[in-house]
């Protein structure tokens, strides 16, 4: 069975997609995804094929539990798919290659809680990696920090004392100054009031040589040039419910 991905708003072609310009960078042929619960196998999608190219936007949305969150953790190797094939500029996603891949994508998951003590001292931590040295720069962070309406002495506060949307600004503009050019967004305007569910929208989809793919239930990511991805007409008729997967 060949199942793909039903486009539910369309938009004008891209004219670099028009001239055979865009390089393909996402790649999901026949994947299909099964896990253990209680001792039974289960089925969360099977036969997923997605093609994304270089610098295109990308909204997938759908009900909760659905297994949209399963798409983005299969491209970074944290879960393995059952069948089908994976494939990141050009190359099989495997064992041997995904850390490489992981360096290549920013990642923001819904989970927010991504450390605890001073909001400073997580920005030094993420900055201490080998990959991301040298790319903390103080003066991008403090334009950011106005940019998302978050005053510089939230530096100096506890990241666990923060609000959800201070938490999920933090985690986005530690996202943007590691410099990647690929972005997995998994509900990060969730808990922000319209304005700046707006401003990060556009912040995003307004850079053409960012590829950018977003799970929301927020329509400030619904505009022209976003290819809009409904997520359950890919799932219907398989064993899935709001267990185990997102």
């Amino acid at each position: 069975m060949f199942i793909t991905f039903k486009v539910v708003t369309t938009f004008a072609q891209d004219p670099l997609e028009k001239a055979g310009k865009r390089m393909e960078i996402i790649r999901m042929e026949n994947v299909s995804v099964t896990v253990k619960e209680e001792q039974k196998n289960k089925l969360i999608f099977s036969d997923l094929n997605l093609s994304v190219n270089k610098g295109e936007k990308v909204l997938i949305r759908g009900r909760s539990g659905i297994g949209k969150t399963t798409v983005f953790r299969l491209i970074l190797g944290f879960t393995r798919p059952s069948t089908g094939d994976i494939y990141f500029e050009g190359e099989h996603v495997d064992p041997g290659n995904i850390w490489n891949i992981r360096k290549r994508i920013a990642h923001i998951s819904q989970d927010s809680d991504i450390g605890e003590g001073p909001v400073i001292a997580l920005f030094e931590e993420v900055f201490s990696y080998g990959s991301n040295r040298d790319k903390f720069k103080r003066n991008d962070l403090k334009n950011l920090l106005s940019e998302f309406s978050l005053r510089e002495d939230v530096l100096n506060n506890r990241f666990e004392n923060l609000s959800g949307g201070e938490k999920q600004r933090i985690s986005i503009i530690i996202s943007l100054m590691i410099n990647k050019d690929v972005f997995f967004l998994d509900e990060v305007t969730s808990d922000l009031d319209s304005a700046l569910k707006e401003k990060v929208a556009e912040f995003f989809l307004s850079n053409p040589e960012w590829t950018v793919l977003v799970i929301s239930h927020d329509p400030e990511w619904e505009r022209g040039g976003v290819r809009v991805i409904d997520f359950a007409s890919i799932v219907s008729g398989t064993e899935v419910n709001g267990h185990g997967s997102k």
